[in-house]
């Protein structure tokens, strides 16, 4: 259908042009059909004021039309392979089975390498930030230690200055005491 649609438009433009070149060389009549293509039939209609007309028809689909161009077919059938032509294939397949297998193999082995070499790298880090854990841990409580260490000598040297500012004072009043009786 979409064949006699796009023929429709070509013949149509064709037809005008055509038309009025036979329209100045023949002053006769035109048979009515003029043109015949496929399902289409086109025919001059008598003439108007406005310029000719014309009639297409187009014949029932049903008809048998000629084909023009290429008859689309099925594909063709594949015949079934012969035993022999399977047994090439079963063996090319396996050559390529043999080809591959040492590659894969090898990157799997590879790796294989890798993930183990990666778990050494991870194992090593955790390790290394365990011990620098630990070892900021030990440093803290040295840290810890050593303030508490001073704070504990500071107090007794502050006890200590303490005593001996008593120690004093009790001397002091005691040389008061002795003033004051020797004086009274």
């Amino acid at each position: 259908m979409a064949s006699t649609v796009s023929a429709y438009k070509e013949k149509m433009k064709e037809l005008s042009v055509l038309s009025l070149i036979c329209s100045c060389l023949y002053s006769q009549p035109h048979p009515t059909t003029i043109y015949q293509y496929g399902d289409m039939e086109v025919k001059q209609l008598d003439k108007r004021a406005s310029g000719q007309s014309f009639e297409v028809i187009l014949k029932s689909p049903f008809r048998p039309v000629p084909l023009r161009g290429p008859v689309l077919s099925s594909p063709p059938k594949r015949k079934d392979p012969s035993l022999e032509e399977l047994q090439k294939r079963l063996d090319a397949a396996e050559e390529r089975r043999k080809v591959t297998g040492p590659r894969e193999a090898q990157v799997l082995k590879q790796l294989a390498e890798r993930r183990e070499h990666e778990r050494e790298v991870l194992h090593k880090a955790l390790e290394d930030n365990n011990n620098f854990s630990r070892l900021a841990e030990e440093k803290l409580n040295y840290k810890m230690e050593l303030s508490k260490e001073i704070r504990e000598a500071h107090l007794a040297a502050l006890r200590e200055r303490l005593r001996e500012k008593e120690l004093h004072a009790a001397e002091v009043r005691r040389n008061k005491e002795q003033r004051e009786e020797m004086s009274g």
